[in-house]
Formats: structure tokens, C-alpha cells, sequence
């Protein structure tokens, strides 16, 4: 980086020969007699290479490999899967490529810790997850000091990285004299670019107030397609659509949409169907799911194919219920709260009834 911080520069000087110096020149670091001509300002940085270093086939700037074996997510959700082409070659040449070997690769992301692979070898392909967090802020520290804009390279900690550690990379960064920094903490997104084998991702270990560990549950991701069903049920509200859809690992999500209803309404039916989604890729039993939305009620309850439907929230716990093919038992004939006093109102001729106040939901 010094011979091309030298080579700008002089390339720079005879530009300005040419052309005269930058208008801020005077005044500027190269107001001297040492460097009289300076076209430019600033000659060099390193950019964000992701796209670019895809394009060309070439490593991303100065990071160490991601993985050996990696999916990479593109467009609509897709995902590539990619093994570095010189580890292949090397694993050919040297007679330890095998597909047992391949797959031993593809689990764990990196060679380290697997066994019948050279050292010399391995000593090559470290991976970004092998190298220590401070190591790479030294690389970028070094890139800094002949680099008159920002350094693009990404600080990759471990799943189980704790505020600590990130807190002594940026400190660690500044008194390097970097411009900037980026950490990324793997897996603290749900859906990320470049990901590991899905069997050798640990869920990253987090402290409760008592201190203790506890995993962080994570929710899998949505696949592109998935399968399903739309329902119309009847509620108090109106019409209520809910759709159940399921991928490879059984219900993945569900969302409701109420006829023509917006505002406060709307978005509390969306809110449920997110969380209830979330729920569902995170591994949480369907039959959980349905026993905490069943019962709830709101001040119009409705009827539906001979049975009742307390709220918004019942009509979608129906739903999930008839899809896990399991019966609807209706144990109450009560049909919620009276909205002026807030007793149980009945269903009594055809309408809503209060014993308590006498409201009337056909007055």
C-alpha cells in the first residue's frame, strides 16, 4: 500500500504539471517546497469490493476468505453455494480431495479443524472467523497509514461476541489510526449475505440478568416459495382472510387481512401475524401458538359455521386449528365483553344482549 500511495501521488504531481494543482491547495499538507505540483487531494482508498470481487473472481479487497465453503444469497432469495476454487485445485493436486472430505468442508465453513488436511495447506486458507478480531484490525491499521481516504474491511467476530469485545475493536481501531471500522457479529441477523452451513451454525449464547447462559433462539429463514392456503372466516368485525403457508419444515408463517378495515385494526393484525410467523421458524409448537390466541375476545364476537368466534384473534387460532386437523370445541356460550359496562354479553335472539345494563347490540 506504500509503493501505491508513492505511485499516486507522483502520477498526481505530473497531472498538476499539466493542469494546475486542486483548488485547495493552498494552505493544504502538500503546500511545500517538497511537493510544489498535487492535482488531487486525496489518491487513494479501499472501497467496498463485494459485488465487484464476484464480477472478477478475485478476493474482496484485504479481507481473509469468509469461508473455504459458503452460501452466498442473491436475488428473490436464491442461494449459491461456492467452494474457493484454489482449495479444490490444491485438494486435487496433493490426492486429499475426496467427497467425504467436500462435505466435512461445506459443514464447518473452514479447514482447521479437520482432520487429513495439510498444514501448510491449512496455514493458507484460514478463514475470517480464524483470524482474531484484533489481528484484523492491525491488517486495516496497517492499509490506514498509507491510505489517505477510509479503509472498507469488515471486523468479523464470533456468534458468542459480547459487547466487550466489540467495544475493545473500536477502541483498538481508533488508537490504530483507522478512519472508520465495521463489525459484524455473525448471525445477528436473521437474513445475511453470506451464511455457513446451516448444520455447523451454533445459536450464539447470551447472559440473563442473572449472568447465566441461555441460547438465543433464531428463527430459520423464509424460503422464496412456500405452500398454503387462504381462509375467509366470519368475526364481529367482518371478514377476516387468513393465510397459512408452510416450506420444508412445516408451518413457516401466517397472515390475516381483514376486508376493507385499516388503521389500528389493520396493524394489529399484521402485528400478530409476524409474531405468530416469527413463532413458527423459530420452533415453537404450533399447538403453543394456537392455546395462547384461543379464548381471546373482543367486544364483537360473531358467529361462524355454527360456532363462535370471540375476536380477530380466535378466527386465525380456528384456522390453524382446522389446518393441524384438530377439532373446534366451543365451551361457552358467552360472546365477550359488553362495550358500555363491560359484562359478558349473550347471543339472544339474533343479537347481542347485556343482563347487566341491558345493552343491545341491534339497538
Amino acid at each position: 500500500m506504500r509503493f501505491i500511495q508513492a505511485e499516486s501521488k507522483s502520477a498526481s504531481a505530473e497531472l498538476a504539471k499539466k493542469r494546475g494543482n486542486f483548488p485547495a491547495y493552498a494552505g493544504s499538507v502538500y503546500d511545500s517546497d517538497r511537493t510544489p505540483h498535487m492535482r488531487n487531494a486525496t489518491t487513494t482508498t479501499i472501497a467496498p469490493t463485494g459485488t465487484l470481487s464476484i464480477i472478477a473472481g478475485t478476493s474482496s479487497g484485504i479481507e481473509p476468505l469468509f469461508a473455504v465453503s459458503f452460501s452466498r444469497k442473491v436475488l428473490d432469495g436464491n442461494e449459491l453455494r461456492e467452494v474457493h476454487p484454489q482449495f479444490l485445485e490444491a485438494a486435487k493436486k496433493q490426492d486429499f480431495f475426496s467427497d467425504s472430505l467436500m462435505e466435512l468442508v461445506t459443514l464447518h465453513g473452514g479447514i482447521q479443524q479437520i482432520d487429513g488436511i495439510p498444514d501448510e495447506v491449512k496455514g493458507i486458507f484460514l478463514t475470517a472467523h480464524d483470524v482474531p478480531y484484533d489481528t484484523h484490525v492491525k491488517i486495516q491499521g496497517a492499509f490506514q497509514e498509507h491510505t489517505d481516504n477510509a479503509v472498507s474491511k469488515t471486523i468479523n467476530f464470533h456468534g458468542e461476541a459480547t459487547v466487550e469485545d466489540v467495544k475493545a475493536a473500536y477502541l483498538h481501531a481508533f488508537h490504530s489510526g483507522c478512519k472508520g471500522i465495521t463489525i459484524y457479529r455473525y448471525g445477528s441477523r436473521t437474513e445475511q449475505v453470506l451464511n455457513l452451513s446451516a448444520k455447523s451454525e451454533q445459536p450464539p449464547a447470551s447472559k440473563s440478568a442473572a449472568g447465566d447462559m441461555h441460547p438465543v433462539i433464531a428463527p430459520r429463514p423464509r424460503p422464496a416459495r412456500t405452500t398454503g392456503f387462504t381462509e375467509r372466516i366470519g368475526t364481529g368485525c367482518g371478514k377476516l382472510y387468513v393465510t397459512i403457508n408452510s416450506d420444508e419444515g412445516g408451518f413457516c408463517e401466517v397472515f390475516a387481512q381483514m376486508g376493507k378495515t385499516g388503521g389500528c385494526a389493520a396493524s394489529q393484525i399484521e402485528m400478530a401475524g409476524r409474531l405468530i410467523s416469527l413463532a413458527l421458524r423459530s420452533g415453537v409448537d404450533v399447538r403453543s401458538v394456537v392455546r395462547q390466541l384461543r379464548g381471546i375476545r373482543c367486544p364483537s364476537p360473531a358467529w361462524h359455521n355454527g360456532r363462535m368466534v370471540l375476536s380477530c384473534s380466535d378466527a386465525v387460532a380456528q384456522v390453524i386449528n382446522e389446518a393441524i386437523g384438530e377439532p373446534i370445541v366451543t365451551k361457552e356460550q358467552t360472546m365477550g365483553a359488553c362495550p358500555d359496562c363491560g359484562g359478558v354479553v349473550e347471543h339472544e335472539g339474533g343479537c347481542l344482549v347485556c343482563r347487566s345494563c341491558g345493552f343491545s347490540r341491534c339497538d
